[in-house]
């Protein structure tokens, strides 16, 4: 993805976050320059990556296979120092968009529609030894609602609806065509981009950039190191 790109939906996403009235926390107004100043008082921004990801699973193709976050909270399993069992995050996907289907081997975490359009699911149950997809009916797990649905089938979350998703659930999930965008929330276990997301087909979790402006807000994986 082009620097250009990364900003100009960093802008969108801060736009439309305002109009939802979802206000972020101080760190993410935080500039290049700024952050080249911070020391270790912000180490658990920077161990557990927490801020701005922007990404297109390394395929180049942002419009149709592409997701904008922000991690707001998260524990780090790899590191004892920090003691959070759980992560938070806020997402926006916009219609023509994919969030492509994958499944966590340790992470449960809910999915929650916060405004916007409606989001459309599918599920699959993975097979634990081969980790491919079953044909078998998937349980949902739904506002405190318990039924199954057979694999692949459109499950669709409103505004203010959600989903408890288990590890080994296949998941992936695109905006309803009509509604435009939605903007979701996820409240789950510690994230781990780096080993936890096993992808249907091989993706990257994080975008190659080409930098053709200065950075308006760097990414969760950007962040210098502290300054002493």
């Amino acid at each position: 993805m082009k620097r250009s790109e990364i900003n100009a939906h960093i802008k969108e996403f801060e736009a439309l976050l305002k109009k939802h009235c979802f206000a972020l926390p101080p760190f993410l107004s935080f500039t290049p320059e700024e952050w080249a100043e911070k020391g270790h008082e912000y180490d658990e921004i920077r161990d557990n990556a927490l801020g701005w990801d922007i990404t297109d699973y390394g395929e180049g193709n942002f419009a149709k296979k592409g997701l904008y976050l922000i991690t707001l909270r998260n524990g780090n399993v790899h590191n004892k120092k920090y003691t959070k069992t759980y992560a938070e995050k806020i997402m926006m996907l916009k219609e023509g968009q994919v969030s492509p289907n994958h499944f966590h081997w340790h992470k449960m975490e809910d999915i929650i529609n916060r405004g916007g359009g409606n989001v459309l699911f599918r599920l699959w149950n993975a097979d634990r030894t081969t980790e491919q997809p079953l044909n078998t009916d998937v349980k949902i797990f739904r506002d405190g609602r318990e039924y199954f649905v057979p694999a692949g089938s459109d499950v669709i979350l409103k505004p203010g609806e959600s989903l408890s998703l288990y590890p080994y659930y296949y998941h992936e999930f695109i905006i309803q065509p009509g509604t435009e965008y939605a903007i979701i929330g996820e409240v789950s276990m510690c994230n781990d981009d780096n080993t936890d997301n096993r992808f249907y087909e091989p993706l990257g979790r994080f975008p190659t950039i080409e930098e053709d402006e200065k950075p308006y807000r760097l990414l969760c994986t950007e962040y210098p190191a502290a300054k002493d």
